[in-house]
């Protein structure tokens, strides 16, 4: 990180930390149906951190994690006198969000707090936990706000956290906030253990419907050899079909291609494209949204809306990428527009466009290194378009597997 950088997030985040020297009383949140909503963050808080009582305290974070006035809470606790905040750790972008995909922001001290900053990005087992080991800490806290994909990075800084913590001899404590998809169901192909990566460490569905304090004692209970001393605090007045925008919180995108909740909801489908040679909007003010490539005309948009699927119309667009695949080219291909929330099934939609595009697009390709296989976590799905299976089929083909993996996660569920 280099010295410019530094200075001017000094020069953000001082505001925030003298504003959380004044105190931290908040407007109340509004879950769906007019109900107070309260994350693990403000439950922790208002029991006057009891939870951390006497304890040297590491916060694994990265922009999302604010109070509901954008007060990032490591401002707030470095504040208060009642937490004895000795790091930070952050993960891929960075503590304070300065990296672009791949990246993260490397070791230095936050100019805010002086507090030391970690990079944990692609570090893992003993590594990770030297980590922890030199930072000096008895417990550390994680609180990011996910989008509920399995191939967000993450929730697999949390099992890849938990797992190190573990071996470091650390207490770990995750803080709940919603599941912007909602918490109604799991969706998609589940992982195969051999296709294992950052992008999926363990079997899990592609669209989860689980909060991360849930996520986190499957993990606990299931996957990890030697479980960690793990405490969750969840939320209040959070339901398991509550959109994002039920919440009453602020957004604050969990990474720079994330920008608004709309694309969280069909992340989960569309990221899909990665694997593919067609962009998947990165370089556009609607990423995961449109999607396309040079020589792609009306027709698959067309091809799409034919398929009548539930809750999403696709538009004829065209636009000009201004980084990543095709810069500065305009490309054509589809908008997706989400009109019915409940019955849009994101994971369904990105195969339907998977195969439509390879239908109407003769130059369609994966990605050499068959990245789709890693998004997907397996073959099977590649195949399976390769082959001329409709989308139907395809989806048709992890039916068992995903019934096997819902009986696994409903042990887990916390909310209603």
């Amino acid at each position: 990180m280099n010295m410019s950088r530094r200075v001017l997030l000094a020069a953000g985040a001082a505001g925030a930390a003298s504003a959380g020297a004044a105190g931290s009383a908040r407007a109340a949140g509004r879950g769906g149906g007019g109900r107070p909503l309260r994350t693990g963050f403000e439950r922790l808080e208002g029991d006057g951190y009891r939870l951390l009582d006497g304890q040297k305290v590491g916060v694994v974070t990265n922009p999302t994690g604010v109070t509901r006035d954008v007060r990032h809470i490591v401002d707030v606790m470095h504040a208060d006198g009642r937490v004895d905040l000795k790091a930070v750790f952050g993960p891929e972008h960075g503590f304070r969000g300065t990296a672009q995909a791949g990246g993260s922001e490397g070791r230095y001290d936050d100019p805010a707090t002086g507090l030391p900053v970690y990079d944990t990005y692609l570090k893992s087992g003993q590594t990770l936990a030297d980590i922890f080991t030199a930072s000096g800490v008895d417990t550390v806290v994680f609180d990011i706000q996910d989008v509920g994909a399995r191939f967000y990075t993450y929730i697999w800084t949390l099992y890849d956290c938990m797992e190190a913590a573990q071996l470091a001899g650390k207490k770990f404590v995750v803080l709940d906030r919603p599941n912007p998809m909602t918490g109604r169901g799991a969706y998609g192909p589940v992982l195969h253990k051999e296709f294992a990566t950052f992008v999926g460490r363990r079997e899990i569905s592609q669209a989860h419907g689980m909060t991360v304090t849930e996520l986190a004692r499957l993990f606990n209970g299931e996957y990890l050899t030697h479980p960690v001393e793990l405490a969750t605090v969840t939320m209040s007045g959070w339901r398991r079909d509550d959109f994002y925008d039920a919440s009453g919180l602020p957004w604050v995108p969990p990474s720079p291609n994330m920008p608004t909740p709309d694309t969280a909801l069909v992340y989960a489908g569309t990221c899909l494209f990665e694997g593919t040679n067609l962009s998947e909007g990165r370089g556009t003010t609607r990423p995961f949204e449109l999607l396309g490539a040079e020589g792609i005309d009306r027709s698959w948009a067309a091809a799409a809306n034919e398929l009548a699927l539930p809750g999403v119309h696709f538009r004829e667009a065209y636009f000009a990428p201004t980084f990543s695949k095709f810069q500065g080219k305009t490309i054509g291909g589809v908008q997706l527009h989400v009109d019915d929330r409940v019955s849009f099934d994101p994971v369904r939609t990105g195969v339907a466009l998977l195969v439509t595009a390879k239908q109407v697009w003769k130059d369609f390709a994966w990605r050499s290194d068959n990245w789709i296989d890693k998004l997907t976590g397996s073959t099977q799905v590649r195949t399976m378009i390769d082959g001329g299976a409709s989308a139907d089929e395809v989806v048709g083909a992890w039916k068992r597997e995903l019934a096997a993996f819902r009986a696994v996660r409903a042990r887990y569920l916390t909310y209603r």
